[in-house]
């Protein structure tokens, strides 16, 4: 179950990528929601999602 969040979570992130505002928005709420390993799992999806979407750099923060 915990698996099908994190894929959520993640394909919400894709969807909201063209807005940072709204990215960092939804990370947020991704990082109350997830478990710890989870994050960590999602932080390394960041640094490669990041690199293809630089615009999106300054969310990296959210998650530091």
């Amino acid at each position: 179950m915990p698996r099908m969040i994190y894929d959520y979570t993640k394909s919400v992130l894709e969807r909201v990528s063209f807005d940072p505002v709204l990215f960092a928005k939804e990370l947020k709420k991704a990082i109350r929601n997830l478990l710890p390993y989870e994050v960590e799992q999602l932080k390394k999806w960041l640094l490669f999602f990041t690199n293809e979407h630089p615009e999106l750099k300054q969310c990296l923060s959210v998650v530091s």
